[in-house]
Protein backbone atom coordinates (compact mmCIF):
# COMPACT_ATOMS: atom_id res chain seq x y z
CA UNK A 1 0.00 0.00 0.00
CA UNK A 2 1.59 3.25 -1.19
CA UNK A 3 1.16 6.20 1.32
CA UNK A 4 1.55 9.45 1.43
CA UNK A 5 0.53 12.78 3.86
CA UNK A 6 -1.67 15.29 3.29
CA UNK A 7 -1.21 17.46 6.61
CA UNK A 8 -2.33 14.82 9.44
CA UNK A 9 -4.38 12.59 7.08
CA UNK A 10 -3.58 9.53 5.93
CA UNK A 11 -4.13 9.29 2.35
CA UNK A 12 -3.17 6.30 0.03
CA UNK A 13 -3.90 5.21 -3.49
CA UNK A 14 -4.92 1.85 -2.19
CA UNK A 15 -8.76 1.14 -3.31
CA UNK A 16 -10.94 -1.44 -1.22
CA UNK A 17 -14.30 -2.59 -2.69
CA UNK A 18 -16.62 -3.25 0.18
CA UNK A 19 -19.67 -5.46 -0.89
CA UNK A 20 -22.52 -5.33 2.17
CA UNK A 21 -20.50 -2.56 3.17
CA UNK A 22 -24.11 -0.78 4.30
CA UNK A 23 -24.69 -4.02 6.56
CA UNK A 24 -24.40 -4.55 10.10
CA UNK A 25 -20.70 -5.48 10.40
CA UNK A 26 -19.56 -3.40 7.09
CA UNK A 27 -20.00 0.02 8.59
CA UNK A 28 -17.42 -0.99 11.13
CA UNK A 29 -15.17 -2.60 8.19
CA UNK A 30 -15.64 0.58 6.39
CA UNK A 31 -14.77 2.77 9.46
CA UNK A 32 -11.53 0.86 10.45
CA UNK A 33 -10.14 0.83 6.69
CA UNK A 34 -11.11 4.39 6.47
CA UNK A 35 -9.34 4.84 9.20
CA UNK A 36 -5.80 3.07 7.70
CA UNK A 37 -6.03 5.83 4.89
CA UNK A 38 -7.77 3.22 2.02
CA UNK A 39 -10.16 4.43 -0.67
CA UNK A 40 -12.99 2.51 -0.29
CA UNK A 41 -16.14 1.68 -2.19
CA UNK A 42 -19.18 0.38 -1.32
CA UNK A 43 -22.15 -1.43 -3.84
CA UNK A 44 -24.77 -1.59 -2.66
CA UNK A 45 -28.43 -2.58 -3.78
CA UNK A 46 -29.52 0.86 -2.86
CA UNK A 47 -27.06 4.09 -2.34
CA UNK A 48 -29.47 6.25 -1.37
CA UNK A 49 -30.15 4.42 1.69
CA UNK A 50 -26.31 4.30 2.26
CA UNK A 51 -25.20 8.07 2.77
CA UNK A 52 -24.83 7.53 6.20
CA UNK A 53 -21.22 5.96 5.00
CA UNK A 54 -19.66 9.07 3.81
CA UNK A 55 -18.75 10.52 6.98
CA UNK A 56 -17.15 7.55 8.26
CA UNK A 57 -13.97 8.92 6.51
CA UNK A 58 -12.83 12.49 4.68
CA UNK A 59 -14.31 14.22 1.86
CA UNK A 60 -14.10 11.73 -1.37
CA UNK A 61 -12.44 8.86 0.62
CA UNK A 62 -15.97 6.69 0.69
CA UNK A 63 -17.45 6.34 -2.79
CA UNK A 64 -21.34 4.37 -2.39
CA UNK A 65 -22.41 3.09 -5.72
CA UNK A 66 -25.04 1.15 -7.30
CA UNK A 67 -24.60 -2.85 -7.76
CA UNK A 68 -26.40 -5.87 -7.14
CA UNK A 69 -24.02 -9.63 -6.52
CA UNK A 70 -27.52 -10.97 -8.74
CA UNK A 71 -26.09 -9.04 -11.49
CA UNK A 72 -22.42 -10.35 -12.13
CA UNK A 73 -21.64 -7.43 -15.01
CA UNK A 74 -22.42 -4.77 -12.01
CA UNK A 75 -20.15 -6.55 -9.59
CA UNK A 76 -17.58 -6.30 -12.05
CA UNK A 77 -17.72 -2.62 -12.51
CA UNK A 78 -17.99 -2.17 -8.65
CA UNK A 79 -14.63 -4.29 -8.41
CA UNK A 80 -12.43 -2.77 -11.24
CA UNK A 81 -9.48 -1.16 -10.10
CA UNK A 82 -9.50 -2.74 -6.53
CA UNK A 83 -6.57 -4.10 -4.60
CA UNK A 84 -8.66 -6.07 -2.36
CA UNK A 85 -12.35 -6.81 -2.47
CA UNK A 86 -14.15 -8.01 1.09
CA UNK A 87 -17.29 -9.76 0.59
CA UNK A 88 -19.82 -9.06 3.73
CA UNK A 89 -23.28 -10.22 1.61
CA UNK A 90 -25.23 -12.50 3.73
CA UNK A 91 -28.99 -13.12 4.62
CA UNK A 92 -30.46 -14.41 7.51
CA UNK A 93 -33.68 -15.52 6.32
CA UNK A 94 -34.65 -15.55 2.11
CA UNK A 95 -36.91 -12.46 1.16
CA UNK A 96 -38.13 -12.38 -2.40
CA UNK A 97 -35.42 -12.78 -4.76
CA UNK A 98 -33.01 -12.36 -1.96
CA UNK A 99 -32.82 -16.40 -1.27
CA UNK A 100 -29.25 -18.27 0.07
CA UNK A 101 -28.72 -19.28 -3.34
CA UNK A 102 -28.63 -16.38 -5.16
CA UNK A 103 -27.30 -14.46 -2.27
CA UNK A 104 -24.39 -16.86 -1.00
CA UNK A 105 -23.74 -18.64 -3.35
CA UNK A 106 -24.53 -17.07 -6.91
CA UNK A 107 -23.27 -13.88 -5.71
CA UNK A 108 -20.30 -15.11 -3.70
CA UNK A 109 -19.36 -16.72 -7.25
CA UNK A 110 -19.67 -13.23 -8.88
CA UNK A 111 -18.04 -11.54 -6.56
CA UNK A 112 -14.78 -13.24 -6.66
CA UNK A 113 -15.17 -13.86 -10.00
CA UNK A 114 -14.74 -9.84 -10.16
CA UNK A 115 -11.84 -10.10 -7.96
CA UNK A 116 -10.16 -12.48 -10.32
CA UNK A 117 -10.92 -10.16 -12.88
CA UNK A 118 -9.52 -7.01 -11.02
CA UNK A 119 -6.35 -9.04 -10.27
CA UNK A 120 -7.41 -8.30 -6.31
CA UNK A 121 -7.38 -10.40 -3.47
CA UNK A 122 -10.37 -11.42 -1.85
CA UNK A 123 -11.38 -11.74 1.70
CA UNK A 124 -14.85 -13.56 2.17
CA UNK A 125 -16.50 -13.38 5.04
CA UNK A 126 -18.67 -17.04 5.66
CA UNK A 127 -20.12 -18.35 9.40
CA UNK A 128 -18.85 -21.03 11.44
CA UNK A 129 -20.69 -24.01 10.52
CA UNK A 130 -20.39 -23.30 6.90
CA UNK A 131 -20.66 -26.78 5.21
CA UNK A 132 -21.36 -27.18 1.06
CA UNK A 133 -22.84 -30.57 2.51
CA UNK A 134 -25.03 -29.93 4.84
CA UNK A 135 -28.73 -30.26 5.12
CA UNK A 136 -29.57 -26.63 6.11
CA UNK A 137 -30.09 -24.60 3.29
CA UNK A 138 -28.25 -21.06 5.21
CA UNK A 139 -24.95 -23.76 5.95
CA UNK A 140 -25.05 -25.23 2.83
CA UNK A 141 -25.12 -22.24 0.25
CA UNK A 142 -22.51 -20.20 2.90
CA UNK A 143 -19.84 -23.50 2.32
CA UNK A 144 -20.83 -23.17 -1.79
CA UNK A 145 -20.00 -19.48 -1.38
CA UNK A 146 -16.80 -19.94 0.06
CA UNK A 147 -15.74 -23.34 -2.42
CA UNK A 148 -16.89 -20.53 -4.78
CA UNK A 149 -14.41 -17.88 -3.44
CA UNK A 150 -11.26 -20.60 -3.56
CA UNK A 151 -11.87 -21.93 -7.17
CA UNK A 152 -11.28 -18.36 -8.10
CA UNK A 153 -9.16 -16.94 -6.19
CA UNK A 154 -7.03 -19.61 -4.77
CA UNK A 155 -5.70 -17.41 -1.66
CA UNK A 156 -8.66 -16.18 -0.44
CA UNK A 157 -8.80 -15.64 3.12
CA UNK A 158 -12.34 -17.23 4.93
CA UNK A 159 -13.67 -15.79 7.69
CA UNK A 160 -16.00 -17.52 10.17
CA UNK A 161 -17.34 -15.56 12.57
CA UNK A 162 -19.51 -16.75 15.62
CA UNK A 163 -22.30 -15.17 16.37
CA UNK A 164 -21.62 -10.97 16.07
CA UNK A 165 -22.49 -9.03 18.72
CA UNK A 166 -22.55 -4.98 18.91
CA UNK A 167 -25.25 -1.87 19.15
CA UNK A 168 -27.21 -2.68 16.10
CA UNK A 169 -26.99 -6.44 16.35
CA UNK A 170 -30.23 -8.83 15.61
CA UNK A 171 -29.43 -11.08 18.31
CA UNK A 172 -29.50 -9.38 22.10
CA UNK A 173 -31.40 -6.87 20.32
CA UNK A 174 -33.98 -8.81 18.80
CA UNK A 175 -34.70 -10.84 22.26
CA UNK A 176 -34.64 -7.89 24.27
CA UNK A 177 -37.21 -6.12 22.24
CA UNK A 178 -39.20 -9.20 22.37
CA UNK A 179 -39.13 -9.53 26.08
CA UNK A 180 -41.18 -6.14 26.14
CA UNK A 181 -43.97 -8.00 25.73
CA UNK A 182 -44.32 -11.13 26.08
CA UNK A 183 -43.85 -13.09 29.91
CA UNK A 184 -41.13 -16.06 28.79
CA UNK A 185 -38.53 -16.51 25.93
CA UNK A 186 -38.05 -20.01 24.21
CA UNK A 187 -35.02 -21.70 24.21
CA UNK A 188 -35.14 -24.05 21.32
CA UNK A 189 -33.74 -27.55 22.47
CA UNK A 190 -33.36 -26.45 25.58
CA UNK A 191 -31.04 -23.75 25.42
CA UNK A 192 -28.32 -25.95 25.42
CA UNK A 193 -26.51 -24.74 22.04
CA UNK A 194 -23.07 -23.14 22.66
CA UNK A 195 -22.08 -20.14 21.07
CA UNK A 196 -18.68 -18.01 21.21
CA UNK A 197 -20.16 -14.28 20.57
CA UNK A 198 -17.59 -11.87 18.90
CA UNK A 199 -17.90 -8.23 19.00
CA UNK A 200 -18.30 -6.61 15.63
CA UNK A 201 -15.67 -4.01 16.40
CA UNK A 202 -12.80 -7.10 16.76
CA UNK A 203 -14.30 -8.86 13.27
CA UNK A 204 -13.77 -5.31 11.71
CA UNK A 205 -10.70 -5.12 12.80
CA UNK A 206 -9.63 -8.79 12.40
CA UNK A 207 -10.44 -8.04 8.24
CA UNK A 208 -8.74 -5.38 8.45
CA UNK A 209 -5.57 -6.73 9.32
CA UNK A 210 -6.15 -9.32 6.71
CA UNK A 211 -6.37 -6.87 4.14
CA UNK A 212 -3.07 -5.59 5.03
CA UNK A 213 -1.58 -8.53 4.53
CA UNK A 214 -1.03 -9.22 8.04
CA UNK A 215 -2.64 -13.10 7.77
CA UNK A 216 -2.15 -16.14 6.38
CA UNK A 217 -2.92 -16.39 2.67
CA UNK A 218 -5.43 -19.09 1.71
CA UNK A 219 -6.24 -19.51 5.51
CA UNK A 220 -9.97 -19.69 6.94
CA UNK A 221 -10.38 -18.11 10.16
CA UNK A 222 -12.84 -18.75 12.95
CA UNK A 223 -13.77 -15.91 14.90
CA UNK A 224 -15.37 -15.96 18.51
CA UNK A 225 -15.20 -13.57 21.59
CA UNK A 226 -13.25 -14.92 25.18
CA UNK A 227 -16.17 -16.82 26.21
CA UNK A 228 -18.34 -19.69 25.21
CA UNK A 229 -21.92 -19.25 26.66
CA UNK A 230 -24.99 -21.52 26.19
CA UNK A 231 -27.86 -20.24 24.68
CA UNK A 232 -29.86 -20.13 27.92
CA UNK A 233 -26.81 -18.30 29.73
CA UNK A 234 -26.93 -15.56 26.92
CA UNK A 235 -30.60 -15.21 27.47
CA UNK A 236 -30.00 -14.72 31.46
CA UNK A 237 -27.22 -12.53 30.94
CA UNK A 238 -29.41 -10.15 27.86
CA UNK A 239 -32.11 -10.62 30.99
CA UNK A 240 -29.91 -9.05 33.99
CA UNK A 241 -28.22 -5.98 31.93
CA UNK A 242 -31.79 -5.03 31.20
CA UNK A 243 -32.84 -5.48 34.41
CA UNK A 244 -36.19 -7.77 33.16
CA UNK A 245 -37.32 -10.78 34.34
CA UNK A 246 -38.93 -13.49 32.49
CA UNK A 247 -39.62 -17.26 32.37
CA UNK A 248 -37.07 -18.76 30.36
CA UNK A 249 -39.54 -21.88 28.37
CA UNK A 250 -37.46 -24.76 27.35
CA UNK A 251 -39.11 -25.67 23.55
CA UNK A 252 -38.21 -29.05 21.83
CA UNK A 253 -36.69 -28.91 18.64
CA UNK A 254 -39.77 -30.33 16.74
CA UNK A 255 -42.36 -27.79 18.32
CA UNK A 256 -40.03 -25.33 17.64
CA UNK A 257 -39.39 -26.81 13.44
CA UNK A 258 -43.52 -26.78 13.40
CA UNK A 259 -43.81 -23.07 14.88
CA UNK A 260 -41.40 -22.20 12.31
CA UNK A 261 -43.39 -23.28 9.09
CA UNK A 262 -45.19 -20.77 10.18
CA UNK A 263 -43.92 -17.99 11.33
CA UNK A 264 -41.09 -17.87 8.60
CA UNK A 265 -43.87 -16.56 6.53
CA UNK A 266 -43.96 -13.59 7.98
CA UNK A 267 -42.37 -10.40 5.77
CA UNK A 268 -40.06 -10.40 8.79
CA UNK A 269 -39.59 -14.00 9.58
CA UNK A 270 -39.32 -14.40 13.55
CA UNK A 271 -38.18 -17.81 13.31
CA UNK A 272 -37.04 -20.17 10.35
CA UNK A 273 -36.60 -23.82 9.89
CA UNK A 274 -33.39 -23.22 8.84
CA UNK A 275 -32.52 -21.21 12.22
CA UNK A 276 -33.92 -24.48 14.46
CA UNK A 277 -32.06 -26.61 12.66
CA UNK A 278 -28.78 -24.76 12.93
CA UNK A 279 -29.32 -24.36 17.03
CA UNK A 280 -28.85 -28.01 16.74
CA UNK A 281 -25.25 -27.90 16.58
CA UNK A 282 -22.82 -25.64 18.38
CA UNK A 283 -21.61 -22.25 16.90
CA UNK A 284 -17.59 -21.95 18.28
CA UNK A 285 -13.98 -21.62 17.24
CA UNK A 286 -12.87 -25.18 16.73
CA UNK A 287 -9.81 -26.58 18.68
CA UNK A 288 -7.87 -26.77 15.00
CA UNK A 289 -8.40 -23.11 14.48
CA UNK A 290 -7.28 -22.21 17.89
CA UNK A 291 -3.89 -24.76 17.86
CA UNK A 292 -3.21 -23.29 14.46
CA UNK A 293 -3.73 -19.80 15.55
CA UNK A 294 -6.79 -19.29 12.90
CA UNK A 295 -7.95 -17.12 15.38
CA UNK A 296 -8.32 -13.01 16.62
CA UNK A 297 -5.45 -14.16 19.15
CA UNK A 298 -3.73 -15.57 15.88
CA UNK A 299 -4.37 -11.61 14.39
CA UNK A 300 -3.10 -10.03 17.42
CA UNK A 301 -6.41 -8.79 18.67
CA UNK A 302 -7.60 -9.41 22.27
CA UNK A 303 -11.36 -10.00 21.98
CA UNK A 304 -13.69 -7.91 23.85
CA UNK A 305 -16.05 -9.37 26.85
CA UNK A 306 -19.77 -9.42 26.12
CA UNK A 307 -19.83 -7.57 29.79
CA UNK A 308 -17.84 -4.97 28.65
CA UNK A 309 -19.81 -3.89 25.32
CA UNK A 310 -23.23 -5.24 26.23
CA UNK A 311 -24.25 -2.47 28.85
CA UNK A 312 -23.55 0.24 26.58
CA UNK A 313 -26.09 -0.05 24.17
CA UNK A 314 -28.71 -2.42 26.11
CA UNK A 315 -29.64 0.17 28.62
CA UNK A 316 -32.29 1.20 26.11
CA UNK A 317 -34.23 -1.28 27.28
CA UNK A 318 -34.32 -0.73 30.77
CA UNK A 319 -37.12 0.64 32.11
CA UNK A 320 -35.37 3.76 32.93
CA UNK A 321 -33.07 3.31 30.55
CA UNK A 322 -29.94 4.60 31.45
CA UNK A 323 -30.78 5.93 34.68
CA UNK A 324 -32.04 2.09 35.73
CA UNK A 325 -29.56 0.24 38.24
CA UNK A 326 -28.41 -2.76 37.25
CA UNK A 327 -26.95 -5.35 40.05
CA UNK A 328 -23.80 -6.25 39.44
Amino acid sequence: MSEVAVADRPVTDSLVTVFGGSGFLGRYVVRALAKRGYRIRVPVRRPDLAGFLQPLGYVGQIQVMQANVRFPASVLAAAAGSECVINLVGVLAPSGRQSFDAVHAFGAKAIAMAATEAGAGLVHVSAIGADAESEVAYARTKGEGEAAARAAVPNATIVRPSIVFGPEDQFFNRFAALSRFTPALPLIGGGHTRFQPVFVGDVAAAIQRLVEGKGVPGATYELGGPEVRTFRELMELMLHEIGSKRLLVDLPFGVADFQARFLEMLPKPLLTRDQVAMLRSDNVVSEAAIAEGRTLTGLGIAPASLASVLPSYLWRFRKAGQFTRVET
